[in-house]
């Protein structure tokens, strides 16, 4: 069975087809699912879907892009924590692609979320874009090893993997792990150790390679694994099993 770590079946292109994507995991073997929240106006609808369906669950936070929405305070955040179907803090960390004057609010809510993942022990999901150093050093400065999480949709160099694996967290591939040109990506996946890697979707985004530019689904999340168990000269069994294992771990769930 396999796991999609990181998926956003909230959103429009997912919801409008509940129930074909959760039986299209089904057929898949994809036996569970982290939908993510991505601001607090739409968390219900993550919520939701988490609530709806056992194999579902659902984090809470900010997305760093995001300058024109609610801004969580540390309360809020462990408040919506509290709920039996969250176990995970995010996504948030740095995003300065459409951001470059590197703004200080997205560093004071990372820190908002760190904190609020280190008061509720729940592992924090990091997404960064250009911006590895800050999120390195703000992760270290607010010392988010103690909470550990996964750096998500990871595209770093292997110099940024092993610092985060140092403060604990897991790497997390997508779809992109399976384009013809991330070489150097490619390298990474087959060296990040094997119990501490996950796979993901970031779905809608990103579908892998056979179906790269159609709308990505968790189900698709086999293909990572696929991709993930050739660089690493392992059977597509060895790699569901791991990639599986690791994420019941990082989010203390026995399932």
């Amino acid at each position: 069975m396999f796991i999609d770590s990181h998926c956003h079946l909230d959103f429009p292109d997912l919801i409008e087809r509940e129930a074909d994507v959760l039986e299209a995991m089904r057929l898949a073997r994809v036996s569970h699912a982290l939908c993510i929240s991505v601001k607090l106006e739409t968390l219900p609808a993550v919520l939701g879907l988490a609530e709806r369906h056992d194999n579902l669950f659902a984090s809470v936070g900010v997305h760093p892009d995001g300058d024109d929405v609610a801004e969580p305070s540390l309360e809020q955040l462990l408040e919506l924590a509290r709920h039996s179907k969250v176990v995970a803090i995010g996504e948030t960390g740095l995003d300065y692609y459409w951001h470059k004057d590197e703004p200080e609010w997205q560093r004071q809510r990372f820190r908002t979320h760190i904190r609020a993942s280190r008061a509720s022990a729940k592992p924090l999901v990091i997404h960064t874009r250009n911006a590895a150093a800050d999120t390195l050093r703000l992760m270290r400065e607010e010392g988010a090893g103690e909470a550990g999480g996964v750096m998500h949709c990871f595209t770093e160099t292997q110099e940024v993997a092993d610092a985060a694996l140092e403060l604990g967290f897991y790497i997390s591939f997508s779809g992109i792990v399976t384009f013809r040109n991330a070489k150097a990506l490619k390298e990474v996946a087959r060296q990040v150790p094997l119990d501490r890697l996950l796979i993901e979707t970031d779905s809608p985004y990103l579908a892998p390679v056979p179906h790269r530019g159609k709308t990505n689904e968790p189900a698709y999340v086999v293909h990572v694994a696929e991709e993930i168990a050739k660089l690493r000269g392992l059977s597509l069994t060895e790699v569901a099993q791991a990639s599986s294992e690791n994420f019941k771990r990082l989010f203390c769930l026995d399932i």
